[in-house]
């Protein structure tokens, strides 16, 4: 079982001559077999017992490696908890942010940052949910699935160049369908993280431990488990019924897509 069960990531992996020399140096000798994805998550899980500062510590990455070619994501760990730390005191009034983060502890996240504010993470991530707009990146063939000793996974891999392409098309169909608003806005802002990277990556989804989760809701409902998620299919079925102007069809789609993932985010309140 993940480390932390309830976070789906989308990461980019730029081929490794994308990398400065220092970082080339570094990880060109690493082992692909390593299990990198539990050791950054066991460390997060460390820092919330000892906070620490993401940015005094060399950063790790995943690797992949295609067709003779090295591909890595680096775990842009210090980009991450700065954007999470805007975003969680950004939630809460001013007077209130204290009371969950004292600034002692703020000092210590937050020590060495200034070296590292503009650096574009190479992963996004999000809890007790795999958004639409990152499925819409995929096709079905793109995706691979099953048990690994044991415990369900989901991933899907594709070009930088098709997932750009999927998803300007996404943008146009939303935009031409509901106009300027809070949903274009979110695919827009994916474009344009996605268009800072080499155009030879590679981007990859991954459920992470929620794939544990969805296989159990799913079979609960008397079906095969992970296997029988139809995640990707739903999107871009609503898609297709956007773009034809049928409401029925998008709204279809987008209904079988949150009634599966509801069982998994309701799991939330429930621990």
């Amino acid at each position: 079982m993940s480390s932390t069960p309830y976070v789906a990531s989308l990461r980019v992996f730029e081929p490794i001559s994308a990398f400065p020399p220092a970082d080339r140096l570094r990880w060109e000798t690493m082992s692909p077999d390593l299990d990198t994805y539990e050791e950054e998550q066991a460390l997060a899980l460390r820092r919330l017992v000892a906070p620490e500062s993401p940015a005094l510590r060399p950063d790790g990455v995943h690797i992949m490696e295609l067709d003779g070619v090295r591909y890595l994501s680096p775990w842009s760990t210090a980009s991450r908890c700065w954007a999470a730390l805007d975003d969680f005191k950004d939630s809460l009034p001013s007077s209130v942010v204290p009371f969950f983060l004292p600034p002692a502890l703020e000092e210590v996240i937050t020590s060495g940052m200034e070296n590292v504010e503009d650096r574009v993470p190479h992963i996004l991530s999000e809890t007790w949910m795999v958004p639409p707009r990152w499925l819409a990146l995929f096709e079905p063939n793109d995706r691979s699935r099953g048990y690994k000793d044991g415990v369900a996974f989901s991933k899907a891999r594709t070009t930088l160049t098709k997932a750009i392409e999927r998803a300007n098309n996404s943008h146009a169909i939303v935009l031409q369908s509901f106009g300027e608003g809070v949903v274009e806005q979110e695919i827009e802002e994916l474009i344009d993280w996605l268009e800072l990277f080499h155009p030879l990556s590679q981007v990859e989804l991954d459920y992470g431990g929620l794939a544990h989760y969805l296989d159990g809701t799913l079979k609960a409902e008397g079906m095969a488990g992970i296997e029988d998620d139809g995640s990707i299919e739903d999107v871009i079925f609503s898609l297709s019924g956007l773009s034809a102007g049928d409401g029925a069809i998008a709204g279809e789609g987008y209904e079988r897509l949150v009634s599966r993932w509801r069982p998994v985010q309701a799991l939330e309140s429930a621990m």
